[in-house]
């Protein structure tokens, strides 16, 4: 039986019936700012509450005692903020000017969010009928299950993007990393702690959710590393601000959201780890007014293109040891246009790609282009070779739209990397190969995975060649003769009508 996935959020139709009431009252572009923030609201709540009855049914006195919720990274949630208390208040005149009251009660207790929370729910465009009618959905949303491996904010946020702009006709040019992707890299790059940990295009933070759980889960303490973010969206860098104070994470972020190319909030860090889903061949990035920049020591991005900007901009904020592991769409792994090809050629020939991972489609909630995962390795344990690995038939279908992989899966993943590095790899057609840097050069250095693993070998089904062939040369003439005799019965019946072919 398929284990539980982390394809779906869990309560999407509640999320969608919230938007559909809310539908008509606001801007489109309020949606996700009323629907997140209730989400925050909801989710520190539910954990709360969960810890709440814990510590009562202990009777040690505890319940009111942040650090009782601290230890156990749950957030501590004032009197006024908790969910009890907005239920209570759903169908009254004042359900805006409460919630807005909560947030700024977190605030208070919390100066990370200082100015980072929603507070528009007082508005007197929000009609308060229809916030009750929200705020009764959300009541009645099961999130008993709140474990901090959940970035529910990012999924929830991505869901309502791609929900939206289906329903209006237009394309999300955002979207989130599903869970077990970001599962994978981080297993792969193995984090350890006392490390530093960044990504220049953090989103929601998911990446560090899951660099911290990892850490947690091996023995250490998640508080061990030091994490490092930056985001262009001002609402999703507020989200990602609130996604670590959930999680009780400390995180830098920089004062506020900036481009990264353009304004470095990090110029002077050297990580240990970089951890990135960059946005998808990003156009009109600003190339021309960056063409003198430091990070390019492999060549100039073109103006078209960010992909090998945002590689190279890892690279540049890498420590004499560090490891990147990224999300690309699959053109960059061949595409000869605008100089990317001779960049590729550069950063292979400086020994840094470690390994290529070819995933399946649909993993991702709102778009089905296929991707890889690159892993970019200063000082690789295998001098002069590259690890490539073909997913693509890896993991199962969750629903008619969504794959999602198994913990199995990406274990195996990871024990191939670990066999790889340790020297002690067994190549398997179809699916892991290892291939040196002159290998990779007589193959124009394009870094496909099928390229190197090949096809995967047919087991022998031990019927003698000639008699296989006689067999299915037998069958395909019969299909044949029966192909024959459809074509004469197909004229038959047009002739009666009076037509001919």
């Amino acid at each position: 039986m398929a284990e539980k996935n982390s394809a779906n959020i869990g309560f999407e139709k509640q999320i969608w019936d919230a938007a559909c009431v809310l539908w008509g009252h606001i801007p489109a572009a309020e949606y996700r700012k009323v629907i997140v923030g209730l989400i925050f609201l909801r989710y520190i709540s539910s954990a709360f509450e969960k810890r709440y009855n814990e510590l009562v049914s202990e009777g040690d006195g505890f319940e009111d005692e942040p650090d009782a919720y601290l230890m156990e990274n749950i957030f501590f949630v004032p009197q006024k903020a908790r969910w009890s208390v907005i239920a209570s208040a759903a169908h009254t005149p004042e359900i805006g000017t409460v919630i807005d009251d909560a947030m700024r009660a977190i605030e208070d207790d919390n100066k990370t969010l200082k100015n980072v929370l929603p507070k528009n729910y007082a508005s007197p465009d929000l009609d308060k009928r229809v916030l009750g009618d929200v705020v009764d959905l959300f009541t009645n949303m099961d999130m008993t299950d709140t474990k901090d491996s959940k970035d529910l904010l990012g999924r929830t946020y991505e869901y309502c993007i791609a929900q939206f702009a289906a329903y209006e006709g237009v394309k999300g040019g955002e979207f989130y990393t599903p869970s077990s992707i970001v599962k994978m890299i981080v297993a792969i790059l193995n984090p350890f702690e006392n490390c530093r940990v960044y990504d220049p295009c953090c989103g929601s933070g998911g990446m560090f959710v899951q660099s911290a759980k990892f850490i947690q889960a091996h023995s250490g303490n998640r508080g061990n590393i030091s994490v490092y973010g930056q985001e262009s969206n001002p609402d999703t860098w507020k989200m990602a601000k609130m996604n670590m104070a959930i999680r009780r994470i400390d995180a830098d972020f920089g004062p506020y959201h900036a481009d990264t190319f353009f304004n470095d909030l990090h110029k002077n860090l050297k990580a240990d780890f970089i951890m990135a889903n960059p946005p998808f061949n990003l156009s009109s990035w600003g190339q021309d007014k960056l063409k003198d920049d430091i990070r390019w020591k492999y060549g100039i991005p073109p103006a078209g293109n960010a992909n090998f900007a945002w590689i190279q901009h890892m690279i540049h904020h890498l420590a004499p040891n560090g490891k990147i592991g990224l999300v690309l769409a699959n053109g960059a792994l061949s595409t000869q246009t605008s100089g990317e090809g001779e960049i590729r050629k550069n950063i292979i020939n400086a020994d840094l790609v470690e390994g290529i991972v070819a995933l399946p489609t649909q993993l991702f909630y709102s778009v089905t282009i296929p991707v890889t995962l690159w892993f970019i390795t200063k000082n690789k344990k295998q001098k002069g070779k590259t690890l490539f690995i073909d997913a693509r038939k890896m993991g199962y279908m969750v629903d008619r739209k969504h794959r999602d992989f198994t913990n199995a899966d990406i274990q195996k993943l990871a024990d191939t990397f670990q066999a790889f590095q340790a020297g002690t790899l067994e190549e398997i057609k179809g699916f892991c190969a290892v291939a040196t840097t002159h290998q990779i050069a007589e193959q124009d250095y394009i870094l496909t995975p099928g390229r190197y693993v090949g096809i995967e070998e047919q087991e022998d089904d031990g019927e003698p060649f000639e008699e296989k062939m006689a067999r299915l040369t037998a069958e395909l003439s019969g299909m044949f003769q029966k192909s024959h005799e459809l074509e004469n019965e197909i004229r038959e019946k047009l002739e009666a009508i009076g037509y001919e072919l």
